[in-house]
């Protein structure tokens, strides 16, 4: 039987495992970030009426460049934003994919602060990037003067931010990326995809779009929206970089049924994002909890929880999966994170994180 070493594939591929995490049975699933929340059946009625009236058309090829999707993005973000500096793929994965195609590649680099989001290495590997791995500080946080001494430094093509940042939960004080911005060669993409879970205060970086023609912000619906299996990402910027994406995108990428489904749940976004507030509050118990019960916790604006363990943390989560809850070891030494759910499921996880005290 032919094993994957046996085909030509790139030599930088050899060895290299597919991005995922277990998907495992068990009664309390906290792993992958997703909204707890079912869909309420009102939109349910209404995403199923959008798409059944699509069907009958499905011969023919969706919009190739999802225009009334992104007016309705751009309508949702507010800030004055037009569907012009929109642009929608299949999750933010996608968005940064394609952002990776059109202004990194071979011979370029990408730089991001770790521990980050785990994708952006494997999206630089998959489009030929030399990545860069910078370090963040011991309590996780990125100060102006770190973020420019390494953009300095290295002079990367393109720049990834975090805010909040995944695992830390850790959102960016705007100065970090403002100062980045005067110094980078190229691109700055900040990863703004828990932005809706932000504490009060917290900034976002749509207000730095005018006058930063390389400032790109990618978001998505599968976080607060609950549209995860819905795949909705998107980006804002000036319209040059929706221009530049656009050279490098599939044809017609984003399907009828897509792009019908994501504006019905954008019409209906009141009812969706209804949970925002009930997550929260379960993320700030978690915090609370666990600080109370003497564990080191990071700070989160986003609906996840990075905690350490005190030990192994491959020993701990096997300790909390036998305790039907199911947690992400994102692969920090010590440290383990925790998606904040329902009442019931925090009521689960803190029970099972006795064993752990």
């Amino acid at each position: 039987m032919t094993g994957l070493d046996d085909l030509p594939i790139r030599d930088d591929l050899r060895g290299r495992s597919p991005y995922g995490a277990p998907q495992l049975d068990v009664a309390v699933r906290l792993n992958t970030n997703e909204n707890s929340y079912r869909v309420p059946e009102p939109v349910v009625e209404a995403i199923g009426k959008a798409l059944a009236a699509e069907l009958r058309d499905l011969n023919r090829y969706p919009d190739r460049d999802a225009v009334a999707l992104r007016a309705d993005l751009a309508g949702y973000l507010g800030h004055g934003i037009t569907a012009a500096q929109v642009w929608a793929a299949n999750g933010s994965n996608e968005i940064q994919q394609q952002l990776l195609q059109a202004f990194g590649g071979p011979g370029r680099s990408a730089l991001g602060f770790v521990p980050a989001y785990s994708m952006h290495p494997l999206l630089a590997l998959g489009t030929g990037t030399r990545w860069v791995p910078a370090q963040r500080g011991v309590d996780f946080g990125l100060t102006a003067d770190e973020a420019v001494a390494e953009v300095r430094t290295h002079r990367p093509d393109v720049v990834f931010l975090c805010s909040p940042n995944n695992p830390t939960g850790t959102a960016l004080d705007p100065a970090v990326v403002t100062a980045v911005l005067d110094v980078a060669p190229g691109m700055v993409v900040v990863d703004e995809a828990y932005a809706e879970f932000a504490r009060p205060g917290t900034s976002d970086a749509l207000a730095l779009l005018p006058g930063h023609p390389r400032l790109v912000v990618t978001r998505t619906m599968s976080k607060a929206f609950g549209f995860a299996g819905g795949r909705l990402g998107y980006l804002v910027a000036d319209p040059a970089v929706v221009a530049a994406v656009q050279l490098v995108r599939l044809p017609y990428h984003l399907s009828s049924l897509t792009q019908a489904a994501a504006r019905a749940a954008l019409a209906h976004r009141d009812a969706l994002l209804g949970t925002v507030d009930a997550i929260k509050a379960q993320r700030d118990r978690i915090v609370g909890t666990l600080r109370d019960r003497g564990f080191r916790v990071a700070d989160s604006d986003a609906n996840f929880v990075l905690f350490a363990v005190g030990g192994d943390q491959a020993t701990a989560w096997r300790t909390l999966l036998d305790a039907g809850v199911l947690v992400r070891d994102v692969g920090l030494p010590g440290w383990l994170r925790v998606t904040a759910g329902t009442p019931a499921e925090t009521d689960a996880f803190l029970t099972a994180m006795e064993k752990l005290s």
